[in-house]
């Protein structure tokens, strides 16, 4: 299956008091028609500057460069301002991590869902109108067309993000990416949410791009699993694989801090990573983890190889788990 998005080698640096912060270093990964791949990470990896690169949404200080980025055989990297506006919210759409801050509070959320569907299908305000309150009635609003005169505020968080989906949904695009869609959100709406997203991926067979922090959900939505450290992507393969046998030592960090049903015991103590992620600014050199990794060496200070077992691949100098 070819791929509907690919990106290899993207770079992202940002411009800081102290110098040039790498905060994405070298990522590569693609993702097929209805696909959906989750970046996943502790905060301050990467993973929403990743998400800001594909969609061409960095801050002004931010340089962005790689050796391929292509959606649908459009090079992005290379793609002037006008093109990218044709393509960001008709044919590839994002869900932001807070919608209160995303959704604009002086418009009401009919405005806001409607200014989409005109401005790139040309659609008049009754079509749009139709279509909003079909969307909202798809991500589970109730009296949709009531809620289309109503401001942001005046929504709950999970009606907020149900909004967002919907303002993502309103060109039927080929690719999402959701950035935490579910971060903000008590357990049992993130679980609606995580359920909508499937059902609505199925029913439009779009791409996911899902960024999260939260194990569970990976393992829950994921086809296949990217694992970011420092900006750059660790360890990927299917989510079966991953879970099954974590070959990195961040990876397999992270496994461990998660409770097992059925094996953790009330009081028992979980896993935990030692020290802290380092800083990004100036050179970065040999393998980001090895200062918090108890399998390190003084090979680790030399860029680590990439091992691959099949469709799973991981950068460590120690080879299979």
């Amino acid at each position: 299956m070819s791929a509907l998005l690919e990106v290899e080698g993207l770079e992202v640096d940002l411009a800081v008091p102290a110098g040039t912060l790498h905060a994405v270093r070298g990522m590569s990964f693609s993702v097929s028609k209805g696909e959906t791949l989750c970046l996943v990470g502790e905060s301050g990896c990467g993973k929403s500057m990743t998400a800001l690169a594909l969609m061409g949404l960095l801050p002004r200080t931010a340089t962005r460069r790689a050796r391929r980025l292509e959606f649908a055989g459009i090079d992005l990297a290379k793609a002037g301002k006008k093109a990218v506006n044709g393509l960001r919210g008709a044919h590839m759409a994002m869900i932001f991590q807070e919608p209160m801050t995303a959704l604009n509070p002086a418009y009401t959320i009919g405005n806001q869902l409607a200014e989409v569907y005109r401005r790139h299908k040309g659609a008049t305000a009754a079509e749009a109108r139709a279509r909003a309150i079909q969307l909202l009635g798809k991500v589970g609003i109730a009296s949709a067309g009531d809620r289309l005169s109503q401001y942001p505020h005046q929504l709950s968080g999970g009606l907020r993000q149900r909004v967002m989906i919907a303002m993502a949904l309103m060109c039927g695009p080929a690719l999402i990416v959701a950035d935490e869609p579910t971060t903000a959100l008590d357990v049992t709406i993130q679980a609606q949410i995580l359920l909508l997203l499937k059902d609505l991926q199925r029913e439009f067979g779009m791409a996911l791009v899902l960024i999260t922090h939260d194990l569970g959900v990976v393992a829950r939505v994921a086809d296949r699993v990217a694992v970011m450290y420092a900006g750059a992507i660790v360890e990927e393969g299917t989510t079966a694989d991953v879970f099954a046998s974590p070959r990195h030592p961040y990876t397999q960090g992270l496994m461990d801090s998660i409770p097992i049903p059925g094996r953790t015991r009330p009081g028992d103590r979980l896993g935990a990573i030692p020290g802290t992620v380092p800083a990004l600014i100036g050179t970065v050199t040999g393998c980001a983890f090895r200062d918090r990794c108890t399998h390190a060496t003084a090979e680790c200070a030399a860029e680590p190889p990439v091992q691959v077992d099949g469709d799973h691949a991981w950068a460590c100098m120690r080879g299979a788990a």
